[in-house]
């Protein structure tokens, strides 16, 4: 095996001070090939070729199998933006954990027992997603959850993220309807302020799919110091699960279409909508005029009185 002593005069992984960490390597990985060094290229190569195995071997066994020293090894991840072998395993292994189904073969239409058109596959997976929320939240939990509402001083919603903060966006549409005191949060830092001002009467309603989100379990874990209640619609058994004194939680099952967009947004929609029907029933008079106000500025504004969404 070639020394390329003149690659390097130590093999220790010195950190790059003032490199930003990459947080991709495959990504990297595909934007550098080609245009490696001679050697670089032949550990690229045989990266490529072994991405699942390559996290288990040590640096003089990547050299080795490339056919070349560890110096060359070393300059390789640096290459990649790692400070050295150690953190581009790291980085490799994080990558896979999470990358693999997006590198296979995109799944044919049909593939997955859904055949017929985009809207046929889209409905069914939201029909199946549907069902399996039904069967996992106790309307018991909805009931209290919907009181816990009707009777709030004041409620934060909160999301961080896509689907989760779409949702606490919603959450608060729903309930200024109803005569709650609302609003939304889906910025981390101002997250964090708001659960410090909450007190008893108020309640905090967190939204998170993985339910492991370090600012929505935050700003949980703040508000209820404060004596704030604290709703969470989350994953069951998930940090922000246990870090809310009222949790329903869910384990929805995701497609393996990785094109598709997730069902379980609406799940967690419908569950939401259940929540509101619940505090409109709740406080059945105050809801009745708030819905009506809110139909007679409508039609002030726009003129018609035929029966529509009340401003959705």
């Amino acid at each position: 095996m070639p020394s390329d002593r003149s690659d390097l005069s130590s093999s220790s992984e010195l950190p790059v001070r003032g490199r930003a960490r990459v947080a991709d390597v495959i990504s990297e990985l595909r934007k550098h090939d080609g245009n490696f060094a001679a050697r670089e290229q032949k550990v690229a190569d045989f990266v490529k070729a072994n991405l699942n195995t390559v996290s288990d071997m040590t640096i003089a066994k990547v050299a080795e199998a490339a056919d070349v020293s560890t110096p060359t090894v070393i300059r390789f991840c640096r290459t990649l933006g790692c400070d050295g072998f150690r953190e581009f395993k790291l980085r490799l292994a994080q990558n896979l954990a999470v990358s693999q189904q997006y590198l296979q073969p995109a799944i044919a239409a049909g593939d997955d027992g859904l055949s017929g058109t985009a809207l046929d596959r889209v409905l069914g997976a939201l029909y199946a997603t549907l069902s399996a929320a039904q069967n996992q939240v106790d309307p018991q939990q909805i009931a209290a959850a919907g009181t816990l509402l009707a009777h709030a001083r004041q409620v934060v919603s909160a999301g961080i993220g896509g689907g989760s903060s779409m949702l606490a966006t919603e959450a608060a549409n729903r309930l200024f309807r109803l005569g709650i005191p609302s609003a939304s949060v889906n910025d981390s830092y101002v997250l964090q302020m708001r659960a410090a001002t909450l007190g008893p009467g108020d309640v905090m309603l967190l939204f998170s799919s993985s339910g492991e989100a370090d600012a929505v379990v935050g700003a949980a874990r703040v508000a209820r110091s404060y004596g704030a209640a604290t709703l969470g619609i989350s994953r069951a058994g998930s940090r922000l699960a246990d870090a809310c004194e009222t949790a329903i939680g869910l384990d929805l099952p995701e497609d393996s279409d990785i094109f598709k967009p997730t069902p379980s947004r609406f799940a967690y929609l419908a569950i939401l909508d259940a929540l509101a029907l619940s505090v409109a029933h709740e406080n059945t008079d105050k809801t009745r005029e708030n819905l009506r106000r809110i139909r007679a500025s409508l039609t002030a504004y726009h003129g018609r009185t035929d029966p529509q969404p009340l401003g959705d």
